[in-house]
């Protein structure tokens, strides 16, 4: 029983240190320096300017990665935005019980990337893309499917190994 609970701990640190790197990659990706620059720039027309640049066209962006594949670095937006979100799926249901139904997951993914781009829309620090919550979310549902399989195998080689023990 100790040995479960160190592990719920451990894998406890390890989401929370992922969180972390996840917000250090999305929001604060620049150098400080150039972070602070753009702090100092924050009043009302930033936030308008956001707005400006925002994009709430769900599909408008991937559409753009796609029919200009040749010349953008497509590829890496278009999996990265996916791929950086598979461990909040595959985890959740480790570090909350209610993580283990799809819906909850999926609910706090989503807060957790609405909130992201929120604050990129105010802060300057990003852009508030609508498409990015999109693939952000299809990245924690691909993650929850992984969490499943790995759920599954190890059930079923607990199952054999009690057949073996006990046949």
């Amino acid at each position: 029983m100790k040995d479960r609970q160190f592990q719920k701990k451990y894998v406890k640190i390890i989401f929370v240190i992922y969180l972390i790197v996840v917000i250090k990659v999305i929001i604060f990706k620049y150098p400080l320096e150039h972070l602070k620059a753009i702090a100092a720039t924050w009043e009302k027309d930033v936030i308008l300017e956001g707005l400006d640049t925002a994009n709430f066209t769900l599909f408008k962006t991937i559409r753009m990665y796609i029919n200009y594949s040749y010349m953008l670095n497509s590829f890496e937006n278009l999996v990265g935005n996916v791929v950086v979100f598979i461990p909040f799926g595959f985890l959740i249901p480790y570090v909350l019980k209610r993580g283990r139904n799809f819906f909850v997951m999926l609910i706090n993914a989503f807060l957790f990337v609405l909130g992201i781009e929120v604050f990129q829309l105010f802060s300057a620090f990003g852009a508030f893309d609508v498409d990015d919550i999109l693939l952000n979310c299809v990245g924690a549902v691909l993650g929850y499917f992984v969490y499943l399989a790995y759920e599954g195998i190890k059930r079923r080689r607990l199952k054999r190994k009690g057949e073996i023990n006990h046949g």
